[in-house]
């Protein structure tokens, strides 16, 4: 499975973003897709994830601000991301999990999409 991750762009703090992340088989609808982010300096930090039934679990530093949501028939997971913070400047991941039970953990996940730069100014 090939996966695209893209929608990120400079905006400013208190703005919204939201990212796509666009599988190249339908067989996405069936596994869990993560997001991940990593800012320069840093190890690679777990966003937020959505289970294959729909179940959505957050990072506490993005929960109730990012929204993850799936579109089976577009074979694409979305990232919403609200009221933006310049800590959340980052390069941002999705990643998708064969085995379902993926969370935190990046070594969980068996497919990557490139990064997507996502930078807030203050």
């Amino acid at each position: 499975v090939q996966l695209q991750a893209s929608g990120g762009g400079l905006v400013q703090g208190g703005g919204s973003l939201r990212l796509s992340c666009q599988a190249s088989e339908d067989t996405l609808r069936t596994y869990n897709v993560g997001w991940f982010r990593q800012a320069p300096g840093n190890e690679r930090e777990w966003v937020g994830n959505i289970g294959w039934r729909g179940g959505t679990y957050y990072a506490g530093s993005v929960k109730g601000r990012f929204t993850i949501s799936r579109d089976n028939a577009k074979n694409t997971v979305y990232l919403q991301m609200n009221n933006l913070k310049p800590e959340d400047t980052a390069f941002y991941y999705c990643a998708a999990d064969v085995s379902g039970y993926g969370g935190t953990n990046p070594e969980e996940y068996d497919y990557w999409g490139q990064g997507t730069k996502v930078t807030v100014s203050s």
